[in-house]
């Protein structure tokens, strides 16, 4: 190296993305995610964890209620774990496996219940938010090699197809009864929106396209919905899919369907259009048919940043807004400050506009000073001046988004997680 390369290299923006020492700090984390929820599986499935990382419930809970979208991500987690050569996991992923098999799955009509213990179902509602995590799970534990979960992907994907899946309107519908005979009177975006995550997982995991085909479809219409709302995407509909603005005006702190508009979620789809684009080129597209993709994905972003960042004298991001851009609920959760850097690291890779990278830099400073709490995992959730609150989210459910968090800045945009990490 010459001096000018030395100065050259002294007088550059800082950067953490690419760093090798930036990397080894997001392993680290990742391992630490790995250590500390290591002690959540029970019976049924995996527990809900309190904030010192063990099962909610203590001993009496061995052996209690288990929740399917949680053990979903708890195995989605640990097959990260597998694919990254960690030991241990592959105990817990074929524990979160059997659990699929033998204690949430509704032998009669098919599917899996959304609470269970190991005598049997305690909630039999049939949601697709927790069925798009079965599939995001057994694709991931396919890919991981472990015993069972391609005959549960195959499973997975045919009660998708049949029961989810609406063809004629491009999206999911959101949850049945048990024996699929009624069908909720209500449409989300969320359930839809990690639909999305998991028809792109079990596209690359498959080589299946239809998978990936879906997820477009849904991708283009909530991001039209978006784009109609100035970007505050509505996340409650009718049947017919027309919005809901006011929905759950009085129960505005709801964990799963708050009012309002959820910053977090602006993000997040932000990501996910970033993922599409990038398997649509990689399968030979072209940049103008994906155009769409990457210009809603930057104004996603940027309405985040705009109406969701430090809005209210304190940093951190607030829960939701109003669709006048207000705030509603200011406390601040983790999974969003988790969604924002792996937005960032995203728009960064797709576009290489220094902005990005140092909106990355200032989400992981804020998470370290507030969230990070020493344990190897985050506060859930913080009130508006970022103390620690458990209105919304008591204890720590789960590591799914942290440590996808930790991987999204090592990893190309496409294939999704568990297929680069197979790809090595």
């Amino acid at each position: 190296m010459t001096n000018d390369d030395v100065l050259t290299a002294i007088s550059a923006p800082l950067t953490w993305l690419g760093s090798p020492a930036h990397a080894r700090w997001l392993e680290s984390h990742t391992d630490d995610l790995i250590a500390f929820a290591s002690g959540s599986a029970i019976d049924a499935g995996f527990g809900y964890l309190t904030g010192d990382g063990e099962v909610r419930g203590g001993e009496s809970a061995l052996d209690g209620e288990a929740e399917l979208w949680i053990t979903c991500r708890m195995i989605h987690s640990y097959s990260l774990g597998v694919l990254l050569g960690r030991p241990g996991c592959a105990v817990l992923v074929d524990h979160g496996i059997a659990a699929l098999e033998q204690t949430f799955a509704d032998h009669a009509s098919g599917g899996w219940f959304s609470k269970v213990t190991p005598t049997g179902p305690t909630a039999e509602i049939k949601e697709a938010y927790a069925h798009a995590f079965v599939l995001l799970a057994t694709s991931s534990a396919t890919l991981a090699g472990r015993p069972g979960a391609a005959l549960l992907l195959d499973q997975a994907k045919r009660v998708h197809s049949e029961r989810f899946w609406n063809e004629a309107e491009g999206m999911a519908v959101e949850s049945w009864n048990a024996d699929f005979t009624q069908c909720e009177d209500y449409r989300g975006v969320n359930a839809n929106m990690h639909t999305v995550e998991s028809y792109l997982a079990v596209a690359d995991a498959t080589g299946e396209e239809i998978w990936r085909t879906r997820a477009l479809r849904i991708l283009g219409r909530v991001l039209g919905y978006a784009k109609d709302f100035n970007w505050r995407s509505p996340e409650h509909f009718t049947t017919s899919w027309e919005p809901l603005p006011d929905y759950n005006t009085d129960d505005r702190a709801h964990p799963f369907r708050p009012y309002g508009a959820t910053i977090g979620h602006w993000f997040e789809w932000a990501r996910l259009a970033l993922h599409a684009r990038a398997a649509v080129l990689a399968h030979g597209g072209s940049e103008g048919e994906t155009a769409y993709l990457l210009d809603s994905a930057v104004a996603l972003f940027e309405a985040g940043v705009r109406e969701g960042w430090a809005v209210d004298g304190e940093d951190g991001f607030v829960y939701t807004v109003d669709f006048d851009g207000e705030p509603v609920v200011r406390d601040r959760m983790h999974w969003v400050v988790t969604e924002a850097i792996a937005a960032a690291a995203a728009l960064s890779r797709a576009t290489g506009e220094a902005s990005y990278a140092g909106w990355y830099q200032t989400w992981w400073d804020y998470a370290q000073l507030t969230m990070l709490d020493g344990s190897g995992s985050w506060v859930h959730q913080l009130d508006p001046e970022n103390h620690p609150a458990d209105t919304v989210w008591p204890g720590k459910p789960d590591i799914y988004h942290a440590i996808q968090a930790s991987l999204i800045p090592r990893l190309p945009l496409w294939p999704a997680l568990a297929s680069a990490l197979k790809a090595g």
